[in-house]
């Protein structure tokens, strides 16, 4: 079984290694949902890459890490909320075939990294917690960039990827609570 290091590292490169796929293929296809989740990419792998050197260090200093990262998880709402305004200045569909097939591929990757995570997820408190969260999110949103493609295909309009952007943006608000929640009582427990 591999450590919750080589865990985590595992993870981030597949994240790292997606985020340029995904964002490619967003700017290639015009879509806001790709684009924010292309963001989320690169967002775990530094949560992922944060978590591997937190690890060695004391309860408390890994609280303050929960903290950052909680903040850290709010980047892909961010981005969506960039992406939305240019979206509305020029409404065109994004391309369809691009939501789905590159939805498929980071719905492989999220995954996968959930998979590789969940047997870790209570260890080391808010640290994981987050990895696991963000990979567990990820996977449900990329299930709604799919369902957008599809939804595209069928009825060419900006309306699907855009109500896909915005379950993105909700999911890592309510993330981002919980994580914040978990590294605010490991910072009590540390100090008791």
């Amino acid at each position: 079984m591999l450590s919750l290091r080589q865990t985590v590292l595992i993870v981030a490169a597949l994240n790292l290694g997606y985020f340029g796929v995904e964002f490619v293929a967003a700017l290639k296809a015009g879509s806001v949902s790709l684009l924010a989740d292309s963001a989320d990419f690169l967002e775990d792998a530094a949560v992922n890459i944060l978590i591997f050197f937190a690890l060695a260090w004391t309860a408390s200093r890994r609280a303050a890490v929960g903290k950052v990262l909680a903040a850290l998880l709010l980047i892909p709402a961010a981005a969506f909320l960039w992406t939305l305004g240019a979206k509305l200045m020029h409404p065109a569909p994004p391309t369809a075939e691009a939501l789905t097939l590159v939805g498929l591929g980071a719905l492989a990757v999220n995954l996968t990294a959930a998979l590789l995570l969940a047997r870790h997820r209570k260890a080391e408190g808010s640290l994981t917690r987050a990895a696991f969260l963000s990979a567990r999110n990820d996977a449900l949103a990329n299930i709604g960039i799919i369902g957008a493609g599809l939804v595209t295909a069928r009825f060419p309009s900006i309306w699907p990827d855009i109500l896909v952007g915005l379950v993105i943006a909700a999911m890592n608000l309510d993330a981002a609570h919980e994580v914040w929640e978990a590294a605010h009582d490991e910072a009590k427990d540390a100090q008791a």
